[in-house]
């Protein structure tokens, strides 16, 4: 494929976006865009809030001087304190402590939560935090080398919603928040639904399934859409995240969440690289950017063209194949 040529796709302004454009939207804007997302983390909290409410932390031990990102409050000055609430920040999940005092948790990619009998070691390798309540041990635990769990102690709810990104709910917004939200920049679906200024908790892995329900292209830019489109976006938003919600919540049951990822064999497209597409059985196509991939169905979603994967369409030039059916 020419280097300066890309595929244009139903619905595109007359003109494609600048090169470096389309890399920078089509993906998440930045860390936020990673798993756990809303439902996983409407579901940790679920599980927390029958185990922490109104239960007094006896201490937070520290096995990762790297995890907490604050000085002041210190770690001493939760212990003793009662959790007088739990919610979400975006991709955060918040512990209310009597005194005015929070702490914000932030999962990241790797970092996942455990309950545990009380006073349980912290695992040597992956280990980076416990907290140790009458009853139990909720320990914080991180794979792989790189540490980007983070723990934020603050004093005062202002501090707490400085954390706050500022997106919309998307489980509380009406359709005209949500058209007004969507359209308010220029960028591709796959990055405005990945933007936490825009939209409170949806990343990489829910957007390709928001999109793929709502039978829209990734690369489609937010400006565009008919009012048909975006009513239908609006709905496929509240019926994934609901249904993923409800699934991750029957998979739990009474237990803790163990197995939170972001790819699960219920996903239509998500992870789903050459798979059928559960639709129509099409080959789920793929766009690879950095570390990230972007998965979608050619034939529901883009008209049966092919975007160019800017790695794969450098290597194959002209012989990059412009439609599903020429693969």
């Amino acid at each position: 494929m020419p280097a300066n040529h890309r595929h244009r796709h139903d619905g595109d302004a007359a003109e494609d976006p600048p090169r470096d454009e389309y890399s920078e939207n089509l993906h998440a804007v930045d860390n936020d865009r990673t798993v756990p997302e809303l439902p996983d983390i409407a579901v940790y909290l679920e599980a927390l809030e029958a185990r922490v409410l109104s239960h007094t932390l006896d201490k937070l031990r520290l096995a990762s001087p790297f995890v907490l990102r604050t000085v002041e409050p210190a770690p001493a000055d939760v212990a003793g304190k009662k959790i007088v609430a739990l919610h979400r920040l975006g991709k955060r999940i918040v512990f209310a402590l009597d005194g005015d005092l929070f702490i914000i948790l932030h999962l990241m990619i790797a970092g996942r939560l455990k309950w545990l009998p009380k006073g349980a070691k912290v695992p040597g390798k992956v280990g980076l935090a416990a907290f140790d309540f009458d009853h139990g041990t909720l320990v914080l635990t991180e794979a792989g080398s790189k540490r980007r769990a983070s723990l934020h102690i603050v004093r005062g709810e202002e501090a707490m919603r400085a954390h706050d990104r500022g997106g919309i709910e998307p489980l509380e917004m009406t359709l005209d928040e949500f058209r007004a939200a969507l359209t308010r920049e220029r960028h591709t679906l796959k990055r405005t639904l990945t933007d936490p200024h825009t939209f409170s908790g949806i990343g990489n892995a829910y957007s390709d399934e928001i999109l793929h329900r709502a039978r829209l292209s990734p690369v489609q830019m937010s400006t565009n859409l008919s009012d048909e489109e975006i009513e239908r976006l609006y709905h496929a938003i509240h019926d994934v995240l609901v249904e993923w919600i409800e699934r991750l919540r029957a998979d739990t049951g009474t237990g803790f969440p163990e197995k939170v990822t972001a790819f699960r064999p219920e996903m239509a497209v998500h992870g789903k690289y050459d798979q059928p597409c559960p639709v129509c059985g099409t080959p789920v196509q793929r766009i690879v950017y950095a570390d990230n991939e972007t998965n979608y169905c050619a034939r529901c979603q883009t008209g049966g063209k092919l975007l160019a994967d800017r790695a794969l369409s450098r290597l194959l030039n002209v012989d990059w194949p412009k439609s599903i059916d020429e693969l």
